[in-house]
């Protein structure tokens, strides 16, 4: 199997006659490490022992130290690049500009428009043979010139001119957004860094160049980057989930199981590695060429799974390759492939095997796709809202056709009495294609395409800006969410808190410091003994290194409390780098690593004489217990007994924890030689009888800037809560410095312990109504373990008590908050101090570490929202007016007074500008002073409706006036009435104008949707804004004056121009109107919009969802229909081909044959399933939504 993958993967291609050279030079080949990567636990440890003669060995023979590691040359690192590939998977092609222009086209609307173009500029050119126009009724005669009929083509060129237009705007849109996504992700891997050891130094290099040789250091947290193998590990654990499906952590150590593969997380410990497959060889490559994310075509997907199950079946090794991993790490730009719900089910996902056999195969396939993460709560609403419009859209129009075409009929053959010629009849379907064109206009003024445009500009434009403000976006949607939320569930340290730790208090020697002692103040035994513990029991990853600028604070590198400890030793004037000099990492005896449940760490020296010596240190209250000795002043140990430390508890930890300081102990034991080995994996056994050295008091001051941005959140409505591992008293004290408690509130302060006490009922399990009598008061959760933190975020997201569901936010760093931050509706990882496992799990990375940032955060997000409910609020207006002046003038005077090439103008440029225009308004501060909106808020809110109502009021009094009166009041022509090719008329030309001018100034009117008054306000501060407005006009004046008959204008003179721009700034006097009306009055208004709930849907209909993703509720709408309709249609086959069957006498069989072949009709449901209008953008629908299987299963049914 490896063999293959070697030659399939991608270096096997890339310069087979460099390999050759270049493999020479190392003693081993490219093929023979991807074989010994194949292999696991101790079968691996057989084979590099056997070959290669121990690690050592493989070491030498790739030209690397484990203690000094490769030289770093640029001619080394290239020659390795060469012979066993780059670390690096070339992602999956990202489609062509051509490909998202078919996509575009694909909406049904256009295709209509198409039809209907083609169709009418077919007829246009055909001239009915010598006919005496004149007789075929009134609508046909009365063209005077013959260069006007002639012209008859124009519209439906203009028509196409303009579908073209749309279709490249759209198609550009999406070509930028994947492009923007792309950035985005390059720069999220560039970001990774990962340490290396290179002549001699640690460095921290970018994962790519990570070369085969390398000595890379390992700490818990990291997302290994590339295969390797163990060479040092202290008690080093492996979640291989990703890889292998198993949920247990794996322990790696070097008697047993040293294959480090690319993709697992260490969980727990630290070691090195020497890295022996890169890129597409390593273990997570080889599944990535298999899934093809090197190819550009998915098709070849199955094809690849079905050859992969091959090769497995052949091999049958013990190690199944799962697919789980990729769910979770394909990160290719695709907006699709990063679907939260991906991420939410990683887990879910990891657990599912490519199944060897194919048996159970679809059944779990079932399971697996029922529906996962409701969708984002904007989506969900504005899905809605399109489906609704669009309905009423498709009855309007249908209305106006079958009345237009009545009309017409009543009016020629019953009015007139004229008989039906077939000379004529060229002319007639002319007329219906006419009719047909208006109809399908008023369908695209009805449908707001611009809608999915507005949140994807919005989105995009936000994620783009919110990079400057600390806020890297990894999950389009986050962006959104996150102006919902309610409530926020922070980490103490590092977010609240600056996360520089320095020791300010200490307690040794029977003695409490208030600051750092002198060093001549403590005995030499104990000073002795605590450099020592200090040096070796940090790790040896973390150090102080000098300040970057002069008179800068020293730089603290790695594990902050372990920082603040070594930079005690440094006060007490002692270096505890020579003690690590001379005891290096390799000569420890055991180390036991920090970890969320021994909330300490420990260090195992094997003395000359064979006794041990172990020093600890680790949260005070915890060691402490542990306890039996403390050492005196004169450097002697005396007894600790429990009353011994319930005074020191009371006099020293409780003092230090009051002020916000974190209270550490540190402590030793010495193992006698006499007593022999001990068991070193016994813990409870080893960690017990200890003599306490001291206890330190470390401070981490709160941000300077934490308190305003907290005091901001709860003016928003946001609720702030501390969720931290420290103790109850150092919590509260930061908690009351950063404004989360302030004086006089009766708000709830739990430690972990009493936290699940009061949730659990008595058989230990978790009642969510316990949890409901909690959360709401509770403000700080202390000494919380990862599963706290978990079960607090999903009682509060799963909670009914407040009236509307809570959407909580989460800050995380370490890899133990994964699950909180999965769980969360928006998941912050910190992008300094945040491990890449805690990366991997959020939505958002805070670049900064900082909380105001997400403030910042919570700003964009109720700017989209704010933005595209702005957008809607002109867009409705709109639609609303354009429908009925077309409706209204087409059933009254026969044609529609807005033509379809200029509705389409009104429709595309003013949907996209406008979208674009007031998508892009800056947030300001006011927007926190507003209460978040709820997950069912409609989007349409009263006061937007009333808004959209009162301008469609003025504005239709206006055009209907002009139309029916305009030729009196400016005396021109009637354009009323015209045959069929006529030249375009002043009169429709200002109506036409008026209505492009009411729009602009709307645009600025839909500025504001709360009922503020000035409209105006800080509308210098969007270029963006100012430039739309001045250039629509500007291009408006050109159609005007110069769009002659495509747009069926005729040029106007000042006075008509002076009039329309007159009558277009009513608008914005009549907005003053409209805001002076209190919205309270006006009960009648209904709003629109709402989200949808989860338990809408019907079990039944879960079962016909299986290729879904996602549940969209507008593709249900259409798939019920669809399914339906197809279910008649085929009954209709199978009955008729029945009927045939015994007719001809042939077998039964046919007819039973028909039913799979219906599948084949899959191709057309999925264009039907996805009109652009309902697949709000791409995000939303996945383009399979009817696989055959469930089409084959509803014919079933």
């Amino acid at each position: 199997m490896g063999t293959d993958m070697a030659n399939n993967s991608y270096s096997g291609v890339k310069n087979s006659m460099a390999e050759t050279n270049h493999e020479g030079d190392f003693g081993c080949s490219l093929k023979e490490l991807c074989n010994l990567m194949e292999l696991r636990g101790t079968e691996g440890l057989h084979k590099i022992e056997e070959s290669y003669g121990g690690v050592q060995g493989l070491c030498t023979r790739l030209k690397s130290s484990p203690v000094e590691g490769l030289s770093g040359h640029p001619s080394d690192i290239e020659k390795r690049k060469a012979a066993f590939g780059q670390n690096f998977i070339p992602p999956k092609k990202p489609k062509t500009f051509l490909q998202l222009v078919w996509e575009a086209l694909q909406d049904v609307t256009l295709i209509i428009l198409e039809v209907a173009a083609i169709v009418s500029l077919g007829l246009s050119f055909y001239k009915p043979p010598g006919a005496d126009r004149e007789h075929c009724g009134k609508g046909a005669g009365g063209v005077e010139d013959e260069n006007e009929s002639e012209a008859g083509w124009i519209e439906g060129a203009a028509i196409l001119l303009s579908v073209i237009c749309v279709v490249l705007v759209t198609a550009f849109n999406d070509w930028s957004k994947e492009k923007q996504f792309r950035g985005l992700q390059s720069r999220i891997e560039q970001e990774q860094k990962f340490s290396v050891v290179r002549g001699g130094q640690v460095i921290q290099i970018p994962v790519t160049e990570i070369v085969v040789g390398d000595i890379a250091q390992i700490k818990y947290g990291d997302l290994l980057p590339a295969d390797g193998i163990l060479i040092q590990g202290n008690d080093l654990k492996i979640d291989e989930s990703s890889l292998t499906g198993e949920s247990d952590h794996v322990k790696k150590t070097l008697d047993k199981d040293l294959m480090l593969l690319s993709g697992t997380h260490v969980m727990e410990g630290s070691g090195k590695m020497v890295v022996s497959a890169v890129g597409v060889n390593s273990q997570t490559g080889i599944i990535f060429t298999l899934l093809g994310a090197g190819e550009d075509d998915d098709d070849d997907d199955e094809e690849k799974e079905e050859k992969k199950k091959e090769k497995e079946k052949k091999k049958e090794k013990k190690s199944k390759l799962f697919a789980g991993c990729l769910l979770n790490k394909k990160q290719d730009g695709s907006v699709e492939n990063r679907k939260k719900a991906k991420a939410q089910d990683g887990a879910a996902m990891e657990m599912q095997p490519l199944k060897s056999e194919e048996g159970g195969d679809a059944e779990e396939k079932r399971k697996a796709n029922l529906p996962k993460k409701e969708k984002s709560v904007l989506q969900g609403k504005l899905t809605k809202l399109a489906v609704q419009i669009g309905k009423a859209g498709l009855v309007m129009s249908a209305i106006t056709v079958i009345i237009l075409v009545v009309l017409f009929v009543v009016d020629t053959f019953w009015i007139q009495g004229l008989p039906w010629v077939k000379s004529c009849t060229p002319i007639y379907i002319q007329f219906f294609v006419k009719f047909f064109i208006i109809g399908v206009t008023v369908l695209v003024v009805a449908v707001p395409e611009g809608l999915p445009l507005a949140v994807t500009i919005s989105l995009a434009y936000s994620v783009k800006k919110m990079m400057k403000d600390n806020n890297l976006v990894r999950h389009l949607d986050a962006c959104e969410t996150m102006g919902n939320a309610t409530a926020i569930c922070s980490d103490k340290t590092g977010t609240l808190t600056m996360n520089r730790m320095t020791v300010v208090q200490v307690y040794v020697a029977d003695k409490h410091y208030k600051k750092v002692p002198e060093p001549e103040l403590i005995p030499a035994t104990i000073m002795d003994l605590l450099i020592l513990g200090i040096g070796v029991n940090c790790a040896y990853t973390t150090k102080i290194m000098p300040p970057e600028k002069e008179g800068g604070l020293p730089r603290q590198v790695g594990n902050k409390t372990e920082c603040a400890l070594l930079g005690f030793a440094l006060d007490l004037k002692r270096d505890y780098q020579a003690i690590r000099n001379e005891i290096p990492e390799e000569k420890l005896y055991k180390v036991y690593t920090f970890n969320s449940v021994r909330k300490s760490m420990s260090t195992v020296l094997k003395n000359a004489d064979g006794s041990f010596r172990m020093f600890s240190k680790g949260a005070s209250e915890i060691l402490l217990k542990k306890c039996c000795k403390i050492l005196t002043a004169n450097g002697e140990p005396k007894l600790f007994r429990p009353r011994d430390r319930e005074d020191m508890v009371k006099k020293v930890i409780e003092p230090m924890a009051s002020e916000g300081l974190r209270t550490i102990c540190l402590a030793y034991r010495d193992f006698p030689p006499s007593e022999g080995e001990p068991d070193w994996e016994n813990e409870n056994e080893i960690l017990t009888s200890l003599t306490c050295v001291c206890v330190v008091g470390i401070e981490d001051p709160v941000r300077p800037e934490v308190p305003d941005a907290i005091r901001k959140c709860q003016r928003a409505g946001i609720t702030v809560r501390m969720v931290t591992g420290d103790n109850i008293n150092t919590a509260r004290a930061i908690a009351t410095k950063c404004g989360i408690l302030q004086p006089g509130d009766d708000f709830l302060c739990l430690e972990g312990k009493e936290f699940n006490r009061r949730i659990r009922n008595e058989k230990g399990e978790i009642e969510q109504e316990r949890i409901d009598k909690i959360w709401p008061k509770l403000r700080v959760l202390a000494r919380s373990s990862p599963t706290d933190k978990h079960t607090l975020v999903k009682g509060i997201i799963d909670s009914t008590v407040a009236e509307q569901r809570q959407v909580v936010a989460v800050t995380g760093d370490g890899t133990n908050d994964g699950p909180a931050l999965k769980k969360a509706d928006v998941g912050f990882a910190m992008g300094i101090a945040g491990t890449d496992v805690a990366k991997e799990a959020s939505d958002i990375i805070l670049t900064d570490d900082n909380f105001s940032s997400i403030v910042k955060a919570v700003m964009w997000g109720r700017n989209v929202y704010d933005s595209i409910s702005k957008f809607l609020q002109f867009q409705l207006t709109v639609n609303v007016v354009a429908v009925i002046v077309a409706f209204t003038g087409a059933c009254i005077t026969q044609d529609s007074p807005l033509k379809a090439v200029q509705m389409l103008w009104v429709n595309l440029i003013m949907d996209t500008f406008a979208s674009l225009a007031l998508a892009t308004e800056p947030p300001t501060e006011s927007l926190l002073l507003r209460k978040p909106y709820g997950r069912n808020k409609p989007l349409i809110s009263r006061t937007m409706m009333k808004n959209i109502l009162g301008h469609a009021v003025y504005q239709l009094t206006i055009i209907f006036t002009l139309l029916f009166a305009g030729e009196q009041i400016f005396d021109i022509d009637s354009g009323r009435n015209t045959p069929l090719n006529a030249p375009p008329s002043e009169h429709y030309t200002i109506v036409f104008n008026t209505f492009v001018m009411m729009q602009l100034f709307n645009e600025i009117n839909a500025r504001k949707i709360h009922g503020e008054r000035n409209v105006f306000d800080g509308i210098f501060n969007n270029i963006i804004f100012c430039s739309i407005v001045l250039g629509t006009f500007i291009i408006q004046i050109v159609i005007v004056q110069f769009g002659g008959k495509p747009f069926s204008c005729v040029g106007l003179s000042i006075d008509q121009w002076l009039w329309c721009i007159f009558l277009g700034m009513g608008c914005l006097l009549w907005g003053q109107l409209i805001s002076s009306i209190p919205t309270s009055r006006l009960k009648f208004l209904k709003t629109a919009g709402h989200g949808t709930q989860k338990e809408e849907i019907p079990d039944e209909e879960l079962e016909d969802m299986d290729g879904l993703d996602e549940i969209d509720h507008a593709e249900r709408e259409l798939r019920r229909g669809q399914i339906l309709w197809f279910r008649g249609l085929n009954r209709i086959q199978t009955q008729m081909d029945v009927v045939s069957a015994f007719q001809s006498g042939t077998s039964f069989q046919g007819a039973v044959r028909r039913q799979p072949s219906s599948t084949s009709q899959q191709h057309d449901v999925t264009h039907v399933s996805s009109p652009a209008h309902v697949a709000l953008t791409a995000t939303l629908l996945s383009p399979a939504s009817l696989t055959p299987v469930s089409i084959q299963k509803s014919f079933d049914t």
